[in-house]
């Protein structure tokens, strides 16, 4: 019998044995989540897509949702819970890309996978994140073509996470291109909220006798904004934002100055990070470090059309 033949066989045999048990050892059986702010209905969705996501992977998954509400100290304590619970996934909107990444470096040295949603963050495995340049950039051409490139134009800043200062970069490249657009203001932050929107507003319509157009770097703020104009009894301002939330669908088939808001899709999005940190735990890399998904930019006039963010109903 020729026994140099078989021992390598059976070698074999027991690699792919230990590797196939290693490949079951990492079903994903807990995942935490830490959102900018569970108030806006856009992180609910992309937390609830993603737990549906892992549910459909494992139904016996363990998911935990919490809200950061912008606060640094609040993240850097949930992201240690997480770790505490020995959680296999990590899906953060981080506060901050850069404050962030100790907290992410101690959940990978725990050999925790840590995949960024909707902004970048320093030293995670993997983004997923809308093209928010784009976005920028499709809702302020809106604008300069609305006003035939002419106009008082104000940009509504946010909170400081990459989604917010890249949708902010593309609306100011879509303005450069009209050099007659006169830029008010773009350093106020409406905190991604409807009443930050509401109180910066007020702001700008006390200081500004003249405003013709306003890009809002999200919904809420856009909403506020228009609320804000309403109660001052200004008319006339053509208001744009980013998300494509289900409340711009109705204030594009209604009377108010928002015309046209640049869509995500914050259930697909949160389907592609669970999918994406899933492939990681089991030793697969993503083709790009970052995964883009388009923006399409929603109007009055294509509204009808729209069919919103996707969800499982």
């Amino acid at each position: 019998m020729n026994f140099k033949r078989i021992f390598p066989v059976v070698a074999s045999l027991g690699v792919a044995v230990l590797m196939s048990q290693a490949v079951e050892a990492r079903e994903l059986k807990a995942i935490g989540i830490s959102m900018g702010s569970l108030g806006n209905p856009y992180f609910v969705t992309l937390a609830d897509g993603a737990t549906a996501r892992a549910k459909e992977l494992n139904p016996a998954v363990k998911v935990t949702s919490v809200s950061a509400d912008y606060d640094l100290s609040k993240q850097f304590s949930q992201i240690d819970n997480f770790i505490s619970s020995k959680v296999d996934l990590i899906l953060i909107n981080a506060v901050d890309p850069s404050a962030m990444a100790s907290a992410i470096k101690k959940a990978r040295d725990a050999g925790i996978v840590v995949v960024a949603v909707d902004v970048d963050a320093k030293g995670v495995n993997a983004t997923v994140q809308t093209d928010n340049v784009e976005a920028g950039k499709l809702a302020c051409q809106f604008i300069v073509d609305k006003l035939s490139g002419k106009g008082n134009v104000i940009i509504q800043n946010g909170p400081q996470v990459t989604a917010v200062t890249d949708r902010v970069k593309g609306c100011k490249a879509a303005l450069a291109s009209a050099p007659d657009i006169k830029v008010l203001s773009d350093d106020q932050d409406g905190k991604g909220s409807r009443e930050g929107g509401l109180n910066v507003m007020q702001g700008y319509l006390t200081r500004f006798q003249k405003i013709d157009g306003l890009f809002a770097i999200n919904d809420p703020q856009a909403i506020g904004s228009d609320l804000a104009a309403k109660q001052l009894k200004r008319s006339g301002i053509i208001i744009t934002s980013v998300d494509g939330a289900p409340d711009i669908e109705n204030a594009l088939k209604t009377d108010t100055m928002i015309q046209a808001s640049a869509s995500q899709d914050p259930w697909a999005m949160a389907q592609t990070a669970v999918n994406v940190g899933n492939d990681i735990l089991n030793d697969k890399q993503p083709a790009e470090a970052v995964t883009l998904l388009a923006p399409k930019l929603i109007t009055r006039e294509n509204v009808g059309s729209y069919s919103g963010w996707s969800s499982k109903h």
